[in-house]
């Protein structure tokens, strides 16, 4: 059964992602993403060598890396843009730098492609 995305889907799916992460709870934030999960951010680079991350276990390892480094890491979402079986987020993390990240979702509400861009600090 596709899942119906709606207004409400995508903004009880950024509620829960907000959640997560400001709980620093890689269980809520990885429940929501495919095993063989696509992820492309620049911010991965110096951690990963690469800027697409492939795979949960490794997008988790580059998660918990960031969260360790900044123990204050917090988000709070500013507007929800959905689209058809995709979306983007913008927040604000905690030093109130701006970003954005655009995930695509399977039949099943899983993401199965995403990736991160963040404005100039």
């Amino acid at each position: 059964m596709i899942l119906d995305f709606n207004k409400k889907y995508y903004h009880e799916f950024a509620s829960d992602w907000q959640t997560g992460w400001n709980g620093h709870d890689l269980d809520i934030i990885a429940s929501h993403y495919r095993k063989d999960i696509l992820f492309r951010s620049q911010k991965a680079m110096p951690q990963m060598g690469t800027g697409e991350i492939i795979g949960l276990d490794n997008l988790k390892l580059y998660w918990n890396e960031a969260l360790k480094r900044q123990p204050n890491l917090r988000f709070t979402v500013i507007n929800v843009f959905e689209g058809y079986r995709m979306m983007v987020i913008s927040y604000r993390n905690q030093n109130n730098i701006l970003a954005a990240e655009t995930l695509y979702f399977d039949d099943d509400g899983r993401v199965f492609q995403a990736s991160a861009c963040h404005a100039s600090s």
